[in-house]
């Protein structure tokens, strides 16, 4: 009685399992060839002036430690005029505010005003 009850169960597991697969897609259903996939570009852009550090970490090649002294930075000293300002920002020298700088929003004199 117990193995009939068992294969019983195995049964319906394995006609579940079949309309499941029928149900999406079975042998016509296709796979997401990676290869074939066309390329995405994602872009991106930053307020320096408004994002904090968790969104600054994101920026290639900035990393937690200097997103942080950004928002420090922020904080003590007031908003970022311009870009080139944040080179007040130990760590942050020309290459890497020119690798960041197309994923900063511009800054205008107007939005440094209003802080």
């Amino acid at each position: 009685m117990d193995q009939a009850a068992v294969a019983a169960l195995t049964l319906l597991a394995l006609v579940a399992l079949t309309g499941y697969w029928v149900a999406h897609g079975g042998l016509g259903g296709r796979l997401v060839e990676i290869e074939r996939a066309a390329d995405q570009n994602v872009q991106f852009q930053l307020d320096v002036n408004q994002a904090d550090w968790p969104e600054l970490a994101e920026l290639p090649g900035l990393g937690e430690t200097l997103a942080k002294r950004i928002v420090d930075s922020r904080r003590e000293r007031g908003p970022f005029a311009d870009h080139d300002d944040l080179r007040r920002v130990r760590g942050i020298g020309r290459k890497t505010l020119d690798r960041i700088k197309p994923y900063l929003r511009p800054l205008s004199g107007s939005d440094v005003a209003k802080k």
